[in-house]
């Protein structure tokens, strides 16, 4: 089958998506068709009510975001139409990061706001398409995505990072996820985090944040040090040590100044601190 085929038959696979992916792309299209505003409707034909699915919209969202020169967009729409014909993953992932977003961001009215509008959702998933290639021993068009996310979206992140599901990154400019990083399911990020290493060390070197962190606007978090469950970074902090589940942690460099029992700050979006007396 040819890639023009499998931009064809796209809905394939179909079989191999959750049922929650399904329903997400059915919500999209019903509330797509309830606009009525005509040059609206125009932006939602193209984007969303052309297609017939999920991926395809997908491929040509991303294609015409990242296409430029040296990868036409149709090239890099039919790279990724061939990587969704394969591997239901990235969709079924991309479905939960547009639920996450519609739960948790205040300014989120709908799944077609994120969708089209929403760069850390599109950088995510042009994440996902860059791992992909990765693990699939295609490094340099995963790094050509890597350098094209960068450039269009103002966020750099690792094509061998590991990345999880239900991930917020919030405004998302000036975000930086490192080669070796691991962030675990149901994370959030605001603008300005850098998960990086701490100099010239070879070998894993960067940050592993696990479920439910919130990670404040600005933050630093350095090293292959462990950000535990639940944890929460405040806005502005150096996090340079290990930082323990259920722990809030502020300042430069961070300290602890808070500890809860089970809540998950990723998803209450809560950034809201104790009472505290603290130096940057």
């Amino acid at each position: 089958m040819t890639v023009q085929d499998r931009r064809a038959s796209l809905y394939d696979c179909a079989e191999h998506l959750k049922a929650e992916t399904l329903q997400v792309w059915q919500t999209m299209r019903q509330q797509a068709q309830s606009c009525r505003d005509p040059l609206s409707r125009q932006l939602l034909e193209a984007t969303i009510l052309q297609h017939e699915n999920l991926p395809s919209a997908l491929c040509t969202l991303l294609g015409h975001k990242l296409g430029n020169s040296a990868i036409s967009a149709q090239n890099l729409m039919d790279v990724f139409a061939d990587i969704y014909h394969n591997y239901a993953a990235p969709l079924n992932a991309a479905a939960e990061d547009l639920q996450a977003i519609f739960e948790r961001d205040a300014a989120c009215p709908d799944l077609i706001t994120p969708f089209m509008f929403f760069k850390g959702f599109h950088a995510m998933q042009t994440y996902r398409l860059a791992h992909w290639l990765w693990l699939k021993e295609k490094r340099y068009l995963a790094l050509h995505l890597q350098s094209r996310g960068s450039e269009v979206f103002g966020v750099d992140i690792h094509p061998a990072a590991r990345m999880g599901c239900r991930i917020l990154l919030d405004h998302a400019t000036g975000i930086v996820i490192g080669e070796t990083c691991v962030v675990e399911n149901d994370v959030s990020l605001l603008q300005g985090v850098t998960l990086g290493g701490t100099g010239k060390n070879m070998g894993d070197r960067h940050p592993k944040v696990r479920r439910g962190v919130l990670i404040g606007a600005g933050a630093k978090v350095l090293g292959n040090i462990v950000i535990g469950e639940g944890a929460k970074i405040g806005a502005g902090s150096i996090v340079l040590e290990s930082v323990h589940a259920y722990t809030t942690v502020v300042g430069n460099p961070a300290r602890r100044v808070g500890v809860r029992n089970t809540a998950m700050p990723a998803l209450t979006m809560d950034q809201t601190l104790p009472p505290i007396d603290y130096i940057i």
